[in-house]
């Protein structure tokens, strides 16, 4: 594997982030890298909440994988904070690296040190590769997650 650093986002990294969660089955019906405004909008929120780390995975130079970790607090748990990871890719020329797992256990560790007695994902449910890649990190399907679009 390639030489690379897990570093918090900036602002000339959005190009390549949307470009990542485009070329997937389901990004590829949401996400649009031919206008970045929303994105830039998105990262400049992302970026001031102290809560938010939206990171790249750097190789050669280049954002090769991303995700954002958010932490989140509450009451339950006895006011325990969580870890919630969000939007993990992996550029497909990078794929089957360990690069993508390397990435997930760097969120884990991120939440630890900060202090969560979890970590959570949700995953599409058409996605069975991404729920194997997770059940082979440690997680455990124990949920079932709703949304509702607006």
């Amino acid at each position: 594997m390639a030489d690379y650093t897990i570093r918090r986002a900036q602002r000339d990294d959005v190009g390549a982030i949307v470009r990542m969660l485009a070329d997937d089955q389901l990004g590829a019906t949401r996400d649009d890298p031919r206008d970045l405004d929303p994105y830039l909008r998105a990262f400049d929120e992302i970026d001031a909440d102290p809560n938010q780390y939206l990171v790249v995975v750097v190789s050669d130079g280049e954002p090769v994988g991303t995700l954002q970790l958010t932490i989140i607090p509450g009451l339950a748990r006895r006011g325990a904070l969580r870890g919630q990871i969000e939007a993990v890719r992996i550029h497909a020329d990078h794929r089957g690296s360990g690069l993508g797992a390397d990435l997930v256990r760097w969120a884990i560790d991120e939440s630890r040190r900060r202090g969560c007695a979890l970590v959570q994902l949700t995953s599409d449910v058409s996605r069975t590769d991404a729920h194997r890649f997770y059940e082979r990190i440690g997680f455990v399907p124990s949920h079932t997650g709703f949304k509702l679009k607006f």
